[in-house]
């Protein structure tokens, strides 16, 4: 009698990085869904149709799978502003007004999603390991805007401070989309967030972004 062949171990590697998506993706629904206390190891296995024992076999604790879960989110956001950044080009005003579009991407910025940060923004001040890992892409963050205001503030204008008000804007918006979505949709908040820009640096945005001379072109 004919037996399958073993998967090689290539496959079953790519079948157990398969597996921990699968539990990632679950996680952040039960968390949007239950919220942090209510999401457990057996809510998940049930929400992603796996046997408890399989979910462990991964995940051996609620803590190791929140965490990679949450590692997940900030790797994914991470990349998500570091490409955007990359797109821009070398202007400064190009990569803020880039910058700010991108937190409203519908990759990184969706209701599921804005309801995981949430959660675990609501742990990080009693647990050491999520705010290390929150407050480490929030510094790489911030610092990159302050790097930007440095370069595009008038003189008299503390970059530092307007940095500053830009990322709590963004983040204040993200709030608003996860309290009251009916109020404000993920491009409307976009547009809020490059109209900011326009009132806060009038010599570097225009009505249509970046004005010409700062993206290197020929001024009208």
């Amino acid at each position: 009698m004919s037996t399958a062949p073993a998967p090689s171990p290539t496959r079953r590697q790519a079948q157990k990085s398969e597996r921990r998506a699968d539990l990632i993706e679950a996680t952040i629904d039960c968390l949007a869904k239950h919220g942090y206390e209510a999401t457990t190891v057996a809510v998940v296995a049930e929400a992603v149709g796996m046997s408890r024992g399989i979910v462990n076999f991964h995940f051996d604790t609620k803590q190791k799978l929140l965490l990679a879960t949450l590692r997940h989110l900030s790797d994914e956001y991470r990349a998500h502003w570091r490409a955007a950044l990359t797109a821009a080009g070398p202007s400064p005003a190009a990569r803020l007004w880039a910058l700010a579009a991108a937190d409203f991407d519908k990759r990184v910025c969706t209701p599921r999603k804005l309801a995981a940060w949430c959660a675990f923004w609501g742990e990080a001040k009693s647990r050491p390991t999520y705010r290390e890992m929150c407050g480490a892409n929030d510094e790489e963050y911030q610092g990159t805007v302050i790097e930007l205001c440095t370069a595009l503030a008038p003189p008299g204008r503390d970059p530092v401070r307007l940095a500053r008000g830009i990322v709590c804007m963004l983040e204040g918006l993200w709030l608003h989309l996860l309290m009251a979505p009916r109020d404000v949709s993920r491009e409307e908040a976009r547009e809020v967030a490059l109209s900011q820009l326009r009132t806060l640096l009038p010599q570097h945005f225009g009505p249509d972004g970046p004005v010409a001379a700062e993206i290197g072109e020929a001024a009208p």
